[in-house]
């Protein structure tokens, strides 16, 4: 099990896995076209569309976050001597509710106003060396890599999965070589929701190598074992529903002290408050990854959202969505659509990639919209990523849709 050392560095202590790392089974089956009195009183929170099917690229706010971020701006509308400090106390509730549902604690826990800064913050922060990182992958895990080679400092050598697939344990431990000092890899496929296995990655890269995760398609609606990753970060717009400039990184002891803090601000060093014009040491924890101040407006809505995630469960938020992935699946197969996600339950997160064979793909999403279903649509296939709040019904708007391509 890994290991977290307290301020004093006298006392080691294992890291306590949260709901996120453990694989719930719900306490009865899910049946098609029920839902669950939990996920009601989720669903109660937001006022999505019914059919909307694209959270992968963003996740509307419920009425707390939104009623959450608005009391904030109102309240720095009538500022006194008090506001600054109250409103800025929303980070600290944000951040311990991240680091609780990580399975961490805010020692080693950051907030950040995205995935991509902080995947820069990682990049830069290895001196030198090959990162091994999927050519597949979205554009936020290739730029960082770029970046950092042209400085000079680490390498990316791509990894090229199978289609449909993600990287896989094989893969990585046919590319490893002495010069490899990290793996840098989405938790979940963007394109086809392939759920990477992060323990078995964690074990083929060995002890001495640092993982490097990106989990803005999982985190808050898969149990995955956060708890192997050096590096996690994540955002809150999409799955986690909480709003754009919201996000956070959490660091392993390993990562702390492995990556050089390249882009430590004002915020981010001991004695932050002390203004005598040296500079000070980078803070010893994860607040070495703060630039500067984020917006306590944003932080107030990201403590609502997460509230909401803690409150419902990841476990019963993620059988919620693969019941819909399920009942999508097969509504688009018998409509005569073809799946390019994994078939596999097991092997697939939240999103569901499909094409319609002898139909432009946007032309099958216009059919969509007419229906009222909102899908993500690209050049060459189109996706459905459903949350928890997504009733039943959306596979009949699928149906009906699919359905009049053929008439």
């Amino acid at each position: 099990m890994a290991t977290r050392v307290v301020a004093d560095g006298k006392e080691a202590v294992p890291r306590t896995p949260s709901v996120l790392t453990r694989r719930a089974t719900p306490t009865a089956p899910h049946r098609p076209g029920r839902t669950s009195p939990v996920l009601t009183s989720y669903a109660a929170h937001f006022d999505t569309p019914a059919g909307y099917l694209d959270f992968a690229r963003f996740g509307p706010p419920s009425r707390d976050a939104v009623t959450a971020g608005a009391r904030a701006v109102a309240e720095s509308a009538t500022a006194d001597h008090t506001t600054v400090d109250a409103l800025m106390r929303a980070e600290d509730a944000v951040r311990d509710t991240a680091a609780r549902l990580a399975g961490t604690d805010v020692r080693h826990t950051v907030l950040l106003p995205n995935t991509s800064t902080g995947l820069f913050h990682a990049a830069l922060g290895i001196r030198e060396g090959v990162v091994l990182a999927p050519r597949t992958d979205f554009p936020a895990n290739h730029y960082p890599w770029h970046r950092a080679a042209q400085l000079g400092r680490a390498a990316p050598r791509w990894l090229d999965p199978a289609p449909g697939a993600g990287v896989t344990p094989d893969q990585v431990r046919a590319a490893l070589t002495d010069d490899v000092v990290a793996l840098s890899v989405s938790a979940v496929d963007f394109r086809t929701g392939f759920r990477a296995d992060l323990a078995a990655l964690r074990e083929a890269i060995g002890p001495d190598r640092l993982l490097i995760v990106d989990g803005i398609q999982a985190f808050g609606v898969a149990a995955l074992p956060w708890d192997t990753a050096d590096v996690l970060v994540t955002g809150g717009q999409k799955w986690l529903r909480a709003g754009w400039g919201t996000g956070f990184a959490t660091l392993s002891d390993r990562a702390l002290e492995r990556l050089d803090p390249v882009l430590t601000g004002w915020t981010g060093v001991e004695d932050a408050g002390l203004f005598d014009g040296t500079a000070h040491p980078p803070a010893p924890d994860a607040r070495r990854w703060s630039i500067t101040h984020l917006s306590p407006v944003t932080a107030a809505a990201f403590a609502s959202a997460l509230a909401i995630v803690e409150r419902h469960t990841v476990a019963a938020i993620e059988a919620a969505i693969a019941a819909r992935i399920a009942e999508l699946s097969d509504t688009v197969q018998r409509c005569g659509g073809r799946v390019l996600s994994p078939a596999d339950p097991a092997r697939r997160a939240g999103i569901l990639s499909f094409t319609v064979p002898g139909h432009e793909p946007s032309l099958v999403a216009k059919a969509l919209h007419a229906e009222g279903v909102t899908p993500t649509v690209r050049a060459d296939s189109l996706r459905f990523s459903p949350h928890a709040s997504t009733p039943p019904e959306v596979a009949e708007r699928v149906a009906a849709a699919l359905s009049s391509l053929r008439s």
